[in-house]
């Protein structure tokens, strides 16, 4: 019995991340194929609202 729910939970952790890892490809692929001249939309606009911000953060020099 332990074995088949290792079997099992390996086949469902195998069958998830297959399907995520699938959905992530195919958006990727659709947006390189399909996106045209939009494909930059969010960055473009995301870079024009944080255009002038001041930069924050920790020291990285550790």
């Amino acid at each position: 019995m332990s074995k088949f729910l290792i079997d099992f939970a390996f086949v469902s952790v195998l069958i998830i991340g297959l399907t995520a890892f699938l959905g992530i490809i195919s958006n990727g692929f659709g947006e390189l194929v399909f996106g045209g001249k939009n494909k930059n939309k969010y960055i473009d606009q995301t870079a024009k609202t944080q255009k002038g911000w001041r930069k924050v953060g920790g020291n990285k020099s550790s």
